[in-house]
């Protein structure tokens, strides 16, 4: 961000001065607002009496948008938002359909670093409020953390929510949500859709897995509730997700239509329980599911599409009240019954406010006008969606000042205390799972001289790993002799021979795997490895059902998520610079017979 962009004091002044002016004229003479709605709804309830129809259309929209500028983008990047949305920047984004939020990717160079970052959500600010009747914009992204995280390094990364499952501390909880927080407002970003609320009871999840706290909905409950809390603590909106439960399911969402067997019984005691307790930490806005649960709706709609779901229950059955936001529209589950240019017509009507990323704002926007033109939705029906995202920005401050200053960045964003607590929080969270020679910690005397092998996946951020690096790195700081082997996530016979050979000059060797299944090549690889003779300790890196695969490795951990804090964090652990802490949230089956446990919730050694 230029020096040029940062606003100043005038800057912020001039740029809000009709907004705040319609408020303190519109509202003049009425009491205090409460703490939730610092405005007050009168005043609000003024700022949408003013807005034309065409502009509140756009206030339910939260769209994507290709750039790491809001006014001079890259020229693939003109090209890519002409291709998909018809407008060459953001602030043409905004000018043409007046959206109502943004949600910043990676893949769409939203998130280079900290000060360019800072730079986009005050060019996308700036390019609302000089609109006739402006508003700020929600600017929102999905920093989960762990193996959901859109903002990488310089910025701190903290373990996943899994790996907050493992470590079992509400403490740690709301220190990531208040810290990461403070690092998103900093930066401009205003919303986050995180915590994931899903209880994963599924091993084959594809779509939840690390992303929830765990199998125990009371346990999630708390770790959930603790998260709000800690991004309220720094003004930044958090989203409960995914409405009503993701967390039983063997189908990606993104590519298909999944179905939730549940009874209504099971959802009671089980799915419902951390949205629960969201709620009554009072949540800023929750996320629905693109997900059929016949026990809750027998239509054969998506959650997303069912009065049922979001008015019914969601609002009345719970009693919230807040913003309701759709998962993305572009995702199979919502797209599988009905067209696009249905979807969001029907999400208004089951009673979502915030529509995300269609797949063509053109047609998602103009049918949404179209429909209440045509009589099928009420503006007062658009009426009450926008009051509860004018709420929502009010709490946060947006309505007063919402910039990002290049000071606060600098400031706040990766510091390092940020950066140590994060490394803190980790090793409470590494998972010892088993340890049959009691070969952990491992010693420099008898080990010095250590081969790091396996599966090297993307990093969640494009800023981390890869993992056997770090691994080798973190382990050789702490005084071994590493050697790094990347044999990839399906290792072919040639790639297991070569770190066969490669064993053959080390004392031990650390294998990381990820998402390890029987007969694979990666279960193949540790197990000729452990032929050997030389002392295997396997690392998940994700998901923790590795250990059923992997009965011939000597020792193995559980990280939950393969970004850098989480893996340092285990080698501290196998060189015994810090105690294995962590204790599974989610149980194990056995390999052999599914029906049965291998390790349950709670297992964790220690020594």
């Amino acid at each position: 961000m230029p020096d040029s962009a940062r606003p100043s004091r005038r800057t912020v002044l001039a740029a809000t001065a009709s907004l705040t002016g319609a408020l303190a004229v519109q509202g003049a003479g009425t009491a205090p607002a409460a703490a939730a709605a610092p405005h007050g709804d009168r005043r609000l309830r003024a700022l949408v009496s003013r807005m034309t129809l065409e502009e509140k259309v756009g206030q339910l929209f939260v769209m994507r948008v290709y750039g790491h500028s809001a006014t001079d983008p890259d020229q693939a990047d003109i090209d890519a938002n002409l291709k998909e949305i018809g407008v060459r920047t953001a602030a043409e984004l905004i000018a043409k359909y007046r959206v109502g939020g943004i949600i910043y990717f990676t893949w769409a160079h939203n998130t280079r670093d900290p000060q360019q970052i800072a730079g986009l959500s005050n060019g996308i600010q700036r390019a609302s409020l000089a609109q006739p009747r402006g508003l700020p914009v929600l600017v929102a992204t999905d920093q989960e953390h762990g193996a959901v995280c859109r903002i990488g390094a310089p910025a701190t990364l903290f373990p996943g929510a899994m790996a907050i499952g493992a470590g079992g501390s509400t403490a740690d909880a709301r220190a990531l949500g208040r810290l990461s927080g403070a690092e998103l407002r900093a930066m401009g970003v205003n919303q986050d859709y995180s915590p994931d609320a899903d209880v994963n009871v599924n091993p084959a999840n594809p779509v939840i897995g690390v992303r929830s706290f765990g199998a125990d909905p009371d346990a999630v409950a708390r770790l959930v509730a603790a998260e709000v809390k800690g991004y309220q603590d720094a003004r930044v909106a958090a989203t409960a997700k995914h409405f009503p439960g993701h967390g039983d399911t063997a189908v990606d969402s993104h590519y298909g239509f999944p179905v939730i067997t549940h009874s209504r019984a099971v959802w009671e005691t089980l799915d419902a329980v951390p949205f629960r307790a969201a709620i009554r930490a009072g949540i800023d806005s929750v996320m629905t599911a693109h997900i059929q649960f016949p026990a809750l709706d027998d239509s054969g709609d998506p959650a997303t599409l069912s009065h049922p779901v979001v008015t019914g229950i969601l609002r009345g059955e719970l009693g919230y009240d807040g913003v309701v936001i759709t998962d993305s529209l572009g995702m199979d589950g919502v797209r599988t019954k009905y067209g696009d240019d249905r979807v969001p017509v029907l999400a208004l009507k089951a009673g979502v406010d915030q529509l995300l990323n269609p797949p063509s704002l053109d047609i998602a926007w103009n049918a949404v006008l179209a429909a209440v033109r045509g009589g099928e939705l009420t503006e007062a029906r658009l009426d009450a969606s926008i009051l509860r995202i004018l709420r929502l920005k009010s709490r946060l401050g947006l309505l007063d000042d919402p910039y990002a200053t290049r000071s606060g960045v600098a400031r706040t964003v990766g510091t390092r205390q940020h950066r140590a607590a994060a490394d803190r929080i980790a090793e409470r969270t590494t998972t010892l799972l088993a340890d049959d020679g009691r070969l952990l910690p491992l010693s420099r005397r008898t080990h010095r001289t250590i081969l790091v092998v396996g599966a090297d996946p993307a990093s969640p951020s494009g800023t981390t790993g890869p993992p056997t690096g770090v691994l080798a790195a973190a382990l050789g700081a702490l005084g071994f002799t590493t050697t790094a082997l990347a044999t990839g996530t399906a290792p072919a016979a040639a790639d297991i021979d070569r770190a066969v050979a490669a064993a053959g000059d080390a004392d031990a060797v650390v294998a990381a795997t990820y998402n390890v299944t029987a007969g694979s090549g990666q279960q193949k690889l540790v197990d000729r490895l452990a032929a050997t003779g030389k002392p295997v300790i396997a690392v998940a890196i994700r998901n923790p059902y590795d250990v059923a695969q992997l009965p011939s490795a000597t020792a193995c951990l559980a990280t939950y998520s393969w970004t850098d804090v989480e893996l340092r964090a285990a080698a501290r652990v196998i060189a015994g610079r810090t105690r294995p802490r962590g204790r599974l949230p989610v149980p194990v089956q056995r390999a052999d017979d599914p029906t049965r446990v291998l390790y349950p919730i709670g297992h964790g050694l220690r020594y």
